[in-house]
């Protein structure tokens, strides 16, 4: 696989992100900050780093197996993993700002 067709894979890995919106939040997963990494490696298999607003989040279990199943439904994508990691944690400074106006954070 070609260093373009890696990026344009990662591209596509995010606009996809971009659709899955926390439960809690009306914001997308991408925009609040929570992935912290999109590696797409030269098999296709697609690596995932993420956090969780707070460890005892209520979609804990659901949301990375959405992640999941979304990021494997991306043209080009062979396998998937997602990793949850709070290390380091979450806050709202991670917020982009389009989102920080959205949520009225501004």
């Amino acid at each position: 696989m070609t260093t373009e067709e890696k990026k344009e894979i990662e591209d596509n890995i995010r606009i996809t992100l971009k659709n899955i919106y926390d439960p809690e939040i009306p914001v997308n997963i991408w925009e609040l900050g929570l992935i912290y990494d999109v590696d797409v490696q030269d098999d296709g298999f697609a690596k995932i780093t993420m956090t969780l607003t707070a460890p005892n989040c209520p979609v804990a279990e659901s949301l990375p197996q959405e992640v999941k199943q979304s990021v494997l439904d991306v043209k080009g994508v062979k396998g998937a993993d997602v990793e949850i990691t709070f290390d380091p944690p979450w806050d709202q400074d991670m917020i982009s700002e389009e989102a920080k106006l959205e949520l009225g954070l501004l």
